[in-house]
C-alpha cells in the first residue's frame, strides 16, 4: 500500500505559514498608525504591534481646569490607532491563514 504523504504535505504546509507569519510580525513591526482626536489637539502613532511610538499633544488641549477632557482626547486617539493597526493586522493573517483563527497570533 503506497503513501499518499498528506500530513507530509500538511507539515510543508504549516512550516510556510510559519514564514509567512514571522515576515508579517516583522514588517508590521515597522508600520505606523496614527490616531487623532479633538480635531487634531492630540495625535498618537503606534506600530503594527500595537506598541506606542509618539503622542503629540497641542498647547490648546491643555486646560488645567478640566484635564479630563485631555485624558477623553488621549484615549480617542490612543484607541483609534490601535483599531487601525488591529483591523490591518488582522487583514493580513486572514491572508496568510486563509481565514483559520490561530489563537495567540494577534
Amino acid at each position: 500500500m503506497a503513501k499518499t504523504g498528506g500530513s507530509g504535505n500538511i507539515m510543508l504546509q504549516a512550516q510556510r505559514m510559519q514564514g509567512q507569519i514571522k515576515k508579517l510580525q516583522d514588517a508590521l513591526e515597522e508600520m505606523t498608525y496614527e490616531g487623532a482626536a479633538g480635531g487634531g489637539l492630540v495625535r498618537v502613532v503606534v506600530d503594527g504591534r500595537q506598541r506606542v511610538n509618539t503622542i503629540d499633544i497641542t498647547q490648546e488641549a491643555i486646560n488645567p481646569d478640566d484635564l479630563d477632557e485631555l485624558a477623553d482626547l488621549l484615549i480617542a486617539a490612543l484607541n483609534m490607532a490601535i483599531t487601525a493597526s488591529q483591523d490591518h493586522s488582522q487583514s493580513e493573517m486572514k491572508k496568510i491563514t486563509g481565514g483559520i483563527n490561530l489563537p495567540g497570533l494577534f
